[in-house]
């Protein structure tokens, strides 16, 4: 296993010594206090911005704040990819949260120390992580959702404890990565808006939704920075909010670390809340108000504030301490850091097991599923084989990602696959030009296209390596196609045909991933039988080009691609006819006994401030929550075909998958499930891994059930406060086994205010196999207002072997027994409560145990 920079040793190694917790947190401050007393004012202003620069003479390197670490160490080359935020919430696993933690974090320092200790750092490859996102998902429609643990405080919260815990290790003094939980508070969409938008939330929904899950990762995880958000709460933009980052965050929870904004929030405040006139006042009121480092230039108008007397020189002294008080306890100053050992093997089993951990099986109709080892299994989908779902958004670079397809063919065996990409994703949206259509050199049958890797960007000179390249749907962020080329340049033919599949019109796109705010875009040149049908024109995208044929005869195809820039991917992509899509599935559907569809969502429509506008989507988030018409239509069209269909939901969020609940065989969420999520879908499928995830969101029947996007009361949303019916609720999931549970037992049945409850339950697997199980303790308040209907108060995945049967204790405190009152104060009050234990929601007639709390206890906020 992997070596996590934890522990006391650390310190020692670091440091020389083994001081306590406080001592070395005086002593950080100390240093910083010491360095910052020699800086000029200018000096300091420059730092408290993202890209701090170098300040030669006091042998401070360039430092940029800004490094990304939701699902892995991101944007910055190899690291391990494990499954997407809203997966890894699917495990209900803090356990698994808290080993995901350690890994990218300790991939974090790898890469930091690579670039030398005392060296430049840029973009993404820091040691402060601004993750994780803890965020409510309050609103399926909301692209960002992915990046979230979901809809309940609770759950958030215990999972973001676990994510931050694993981030910084066990020894608060030094930290091996810093930890940015965001974005801080009530921040759920509208994407398009969100730049300007003012949230006019009520106390009790703040208190008893949006803040929790911050509070926890401040006081019980001691994050040791966070990120303040884009919006206004009340009028006032988050990030210049005294009682925000004031009142509550230093004051209510004693917070020591540092605050940075959202990037370019502080220039936000100015041009869309209009809340000062300049820069200059936008930034004083961000400083004053506690935001200590900017992400982007805005600070700059510091300058002008200072001499204006809207800031003093303490308030820098302030923020910049803090800031190098943070670099000193992560030892960037330190010669003696390690460089620490990597285990590749073993990360990339941990990304199996979470990928495995969130499966999510929702339906299973006559035991449809485990499918037989010798089943001829058609796979369809335009999710089957595309590299963007598993990766997600905020990812790292993937050596050896295993597609959905790759992982059923390895499974159960090529010759028992057959593939049809069978629709596009949704209306005007291009997806991968599948291995199908392609076949590499002249009158070949190999799928693919045949690429030729040059080391010269002009293409000069024998090809450095040569071989079959399945599809062109590479991300190269980082990390070169071939480990010998130079990342920094190099040139790639790919040449073959192209088969379509039908007669129609295609359009054809090469997309490359443009790197953000970098030096020059890579050019590319498509051709097809030997004219040139689309290229790039300076920083433009390479236009598409629209294609009709008459038959299903191969074309000549030809890409070229000079990597000169920073760019990061490069993908072929069409939208094919859809008679001819249908009609190829249908015809592997026909030589099949069983159909597995890869259907869903991707990055490429939800997610964060998209460049998308096409029918159910927008902006990044989504206007319509069903399953877009062309995969509805192709999944109308196996149906139709009389075998068994069984769906894998690719997404990020919820989708209301009421045609498939209906007539499907069953149903498995796979989320966007990291580089090993073709492995871990194939295994569950095969049943040798026995899915156990429960779903993190509730998934609604249509977006009309719903209160407008912009509402931010949760009066009717998720599951706490959702008067409806829900196609699948929260917490819902099977298993390729069983379980029962005995009545729960209660410490005591009457408990006054303020003392805690113990609960135990009995569970055992009534099945024939191992299985895991999610022991969900649920609480209802029939006799208090302003409470919801019932919330989640504990859980435990518990693993048992077939027969087995195991005690399951929980253990509520004051917090978990509290309700919120109207005017947002939470105490433990006086009533009669009902408590429900079980593998999901209560369901209808379930009979709870009740217990009744006397007296009255007001908690901290």
């Amino acid at each position: 296993m992997r070596r996590r920079i934890a522990g006391p040793w650390f310190g020692v190694l670091l440091w020389g010594v083994a001081v306590t917790v406080s001592a070395m947190s005086d002593q950080a401050d100390e240093q910083a206090g010491r360095l910052v007393a020699q800086m000029t004012p200018a000096e300091k202003i420059a730092q408290l911005q993202s890209a701090a620069p170098a300040i030669p003479r006091l042998g401070v390197p360039a430092y940029d704040w800004w490094s990304e670490g939701l699902h892995g160490f991101a944007r910055h080359g190899d690291a391990t990819v494990f499954p997407q935020a809203i997966g890894l919430a699917a495990s209900w696993d803090p356990a698994l949260l808290h080993a995901v933690g350690g890994v990218v974090a300790a991939q974090a320092r790898e890469h930091f120390m690579a670039a030398g200790l005392r060296k430049d750092h840029g973009r993404y490859n820091g040691l402060t992580l601004w993750s994780p996102n803890i965020n409510i998902f309050r609103d399926p429609r909301w692209g960002r959702g992915q990046e979230t643990y979901g809809e309940d405080p609770r759950l958030t919260a215990a999972l973001g404890v676990a994510f931050i815990e694993g981030l910084q290790g066990d020894d608060a003094a030094h930290p091996t990565v810093i930890a940015t939980p965001k974005h801080f508070a009530v921040h759920s969409g509208p994407e398009p808006g969100r730049h300007g938008f003012d949230v006019d939330v009520s106390p009790h929904d703040l208190e008893d939704t949006y803040l929790p899950a911050f509070r926890a990762a401040i006081v019980d995880a001691r994050a040791g920075s966070i990120m303040c958000a884009y919006n206004a709460i009340r009028g006032v933009p988050a990030c210049a909010s005294p009682w925000l980052l004031g009142e509550r965050l230093r004051g209510d929870w004693g917070f020591k670390g540092f605050v940075v904004t959202d990037c370019d929030a502080v220039d936000d405040m100015t041009a869309f809340h209009h809340y000062r006139k300049d820069n200059a006042g936008s930034s004083a009121s961000a400083l004053r108000a506690g935001a200590d480092l900017n992400c982007g230039v805005a600070y700059d108008g510091l300058r002008s504030a200072l001499a204006g007397g809207q800031i003093s020189g303490r308030d820098l002294d302030a923020a910049a301490i803090r800031l190098f008080a943070s670099r000193y306890r992560l030892g960037m100053f330190d010669a003696s850091a390690p460089r620490l050992p990597d285990d590749p093997v073993a990360d990339r089993a941990l990304a199996l097991r979470a990928a495995g951990e969130s499966m999510v099986l929702l339906k299973n109709r006559a035991n449809t599923l485990p499918l037989k080892a010798d089943t001829r299994i058609a796979v369809i989908g335009p999710n089957a084989d595309a590299l963007s779902v598993l990766e997600a958004n905020y990812h790292g670079t993937a050596r050896d990602p295993v597609t959905p397809l790759q992982g059923m063919q390895r499974q159960f065996g090529a010759k028992h696959v057959l593939y049809a990409q069978g629709a596009t994703l949704a209306e005007g949206v291009p997806v991968p030009v599948p291995g199908t259509a392609l076949r590499a050199g002249q009158g070949g049958d190999v799928p693919g296209l045949k690429g030729e890797y040059f080391q010269s960007v002009s293409f000069s000179g024998r090809p450095s390596a040569t071989r079959i390249d399945r599809t062109v749907d590479m991300d190269t962020d980082h990390l070169p196609p071939e480990e010998h080329l130079d990342g920094r340049g190099y040139a790639v033919r790919w040449t073959g045909q192209l088969l379509p599949p039908g007669p129609g019109d295609y359009t054809l796109f090469v997309r490359v991933d443009r790197c953000f705010d970098c030096r020059g875009h890579d050019p590319v040149r498509l051709y097809l039988d030997g004219r040139l049908i689309s290229a790039t024109s300076g920083d433009k995208e390479s236009p598409s080009a629209k294609v009709h044929v008459d038959d299903v005869r191969p074309h000549d195809l030809r890409l070229e691609w000079q990597h000169t820039g920073e760019d990061q991917g490069i993908h072929l992509q069409w939208i094919a006819p859809e008679d001819a899509q249908l009609a190829e599935a249908k015809r592997v559907v026909d030589a099949a006994d069983v159909v597995v569809a890869f259907v869903g969502l991707s990055p490429d429509v939800e997610g964060e401030e998209l460049k998308v506008d096409v029918p159910g989507f927008l902006g990044g988030d989504r206007t319509d929550i069903g399953l877009p018409p062309t995969q509805q239509r192709l999944l109308e069209t196996a149906a139709g075909r009389g075998k068994p269909l069984v769906v894998v939901l690719m997404s990020g969020s919820a989708v209301a998958m009421t045609w498939a609940r209906d007539h499907a065989d069953a149903i498995l969420a796979a989320w966007y499930p990291g580089e090993q999520g073709g492995t871990a879908i194939a295994q569950t499928l095969a049943g040798v891994l026995n899915p156990a995830g429960r779903l993190p969101v509730t998934f609604y029947r249509d977006a009309r059930d719903l209160p407008p996007f912009i509402d931010y009361g949760m009066r009717g949303r998720t599951y706490r406060y959702f008067q409806g019916e829900p196609l699948y609720a929260f917490g819902d999931g099977l298993s390729y086994t069983t379980f029962a549970y005995d009545a729960p037992r209660l410490s005591a049945r009457q408990l006054r205010a303020g003392e805690p409850l113990g609960v135990t339950v009995d569970v055992r697997n009534t099945g024939t196999r191992r299985g895991d199980e999610v022991v969900q303790v649920y609480l209802a308040y029939p006799d208090a207002t302003d409470a919801p209907r019932r919330a989640l108060v504990g859980f435990q995945r518990v693993s048992l072997a077939a027969g087995e049967q195991r005690a399951v204790p929980f253990h509520l405190d004051s917090r978990a027994l509290s309700l919120v009152d109207a005017e947002g104060v939470r105490a433990v009050r006086e009533g009669r409560y009902e408590l429900f234990v079980g593998g999901r929601q209560p369901t209808a007639g379930q009979a709870p145990v009740t217990f009744t709390i006397t007296g009255h206890a007001d908690l901290p906020r």
